[in-house]
């Protein structure tokens, strides 16, 4: 298999970490929430979206490994060209605080 050599600038990533109502799925939440937000711009719950360099998204990818339990979690990607490259459409609160994803 011929490994994808695109390079992406924009994510979206979603999450779903089990027992997160225990002390350690909590303690992964968190970690998972943190490493996220050094990346990523917040959107929505376990949603995280925005620009990213392709050595910043290695370093997030290998950082999230590390914390997560792949037997029991779950990360999407999403990875886009570019920002210009995908349509939103917003339904419901549209006062609340949202990047810009036309930059």
């Amino acid at each position: 298999m011929k490994k994808d050599t695109t390079n992406y600038n924009y994510l979206f990533l979603f999450y779903d970490i089990a027992d997160e109502f225990s002390e350690v799925g909590k303690y992964r939440v968190a970690k998972v929430f943190k490493i996220c937000k050094k990346y990523l711009k917040h959107h929505q719950k376990s949603i995280f979206r925005g620009n990213i360099t392709p050595s910043n998204q290695i370093k997030m990818i290998a950082q999230l490994k590390k914390v997560i339990d792949p037997k029991l979690d779950f990360i999407t990607i999403i990875k886009v060209l570019h920002s210009g490259s995908f349509s939103e459409e917003t339904i419901g609160n549209t006062e609340r605080e949202q990047e810009s994803i036309f930059i």
